[in-house]
């Protein structure tokens, strides 16, 4: 069976799996590779760029080599081949624990309940949930849907037509050791700074792909594209601003401002700042938006890898 079809019968799988299955409750190769980097940062922390370089190495590395080993063991067989980018993509991909855990808050922040909303929060994002009210933890929660619909979902898949299991996983191992140590903490300013510039290479396509396709797929189109393109440089992440200025957009609302992580305040830049202002309905209107992305990446991923090997092989004859 050729690379193309494996990947397109796999990657759909994989994300069926997701869908029905959501994370696997215990057994998690996401948390056993974070528990495998913790343990090498352990022995090379410094607060030096360099040490910083070589975990990064280190562990994607070795996440890439191991996937490459696995998938040459299976070539011969069309069966396990699908098999194992099934699985290694039901493993990468999070867009159903995504939508659950969204949905967790937004369900008790429909119910009064903002201090269960509070508690949850840190389970999707970053942010200081003491600091926030209830608009704010909808608004922490629709912003945080839109970057991990490209993180956990789109860029995966991207990746996965690009180089298969390798790099299915590689893209995963990046953006792990990104949320570890790629923050501007105290600790992790020099250290990390190799795996979150890296993480913004990786992530580059993916997030380009999830601004589009929430633009087909949300209802207001021409309001996505005019926020991204009005408002995405402002944000401060290359790779976050095109996609949570094209979510804003398409939901009609308004997002960025100011934010507080671990005590630290940030004013960052509104996006379409024609928009309302975030309401907790609008949690479960991102999670389907973000669930019609992920359908919709996984056939522009499937598609051009077809398209791809389809004009190699035609140079090839010609």
């Amino acid at each position: 069976m050729r690379a193309d079809r494996v990947f397109a019968y796999g990657a759909a799988a994989g994300l069926l799996g997701d869908l029905l299955l959501g994370d696997p409750r215990r057994g998690h190769p996401v948390a056993a590779f974070g528990r495998a980097a913790g343990a090498v940062e352990r022995v090379l922390w410094r607060d030096h760029r360099g040490w910083g370089a070589l975990h990064t190495a280190v562990c994607v590395g070795g996440a890439v080599s191991l996937a490459a080993v696995a998938d040459r063991s299976v070539r011969t067989s069309r069966i396990a081949s699908v098999a194992l980018t099934a699985a290694a993509t039901w493993s990468v991909v999070g867009g159903t624990s995504l939508g659950r855990e969204a949905r967790a808050i937004g369900g008790a922040l429909a119910a009064g309940d903002i201090e269960v909303a509070r508690e949850r929060l840190p389970h999707l994002c970053g942010r200081d949930p003491q600091a926030l009210d209830a608009d704010g933890i909808a608004r922490a929660v629709v912003e945080s849907v839109a970057e991990n619909t490209s993180d956990a979902v789109v860029g995966a898949l991207v990746w996965g037509a690009a180089a298969g299991v390798p790099g299915l996983v590689g893209f995963r191992a990046v953006n792990t050791l990104d949320a570890m140590v790629g923050h501007r903490s105290a600790k992790y300013r020099r250290y990390g700074w190799a795996s979150a510039r890296l993480d913004d290479v990786v992530g580059w396509p993916g997030a380009r792909l999830t601004a589009v396709l929430a633009a087909v797929a949300g209802s207001d189109p021409r309001g996505a594209v005019r926020a991204w393109r009005a408002d995405a440089v402002k944000h401060p992440s290359p790779n976050a601003g095109p996609v949570e200025a094209s979510f804003a957009g398409a939901l009609g609302v308004r997002l960025g401002g100011t934010l507080s992580y671990a005590g630290r305040v940030e004013h960052r830049p509104v996006l379409n700042g024609g928009g309302r202002a975030v309401e907790v309905g609008d949690i479960e209107r991102a999670v389907r938006l973000s669930r019609r992305v992920g359908l919709l990446a996984l056939g522009a991923s499937v598609a051009g890898r077809l398209l791809v090997n389809g004009l190699r092989t035609k140079g090839r004859t010609s």
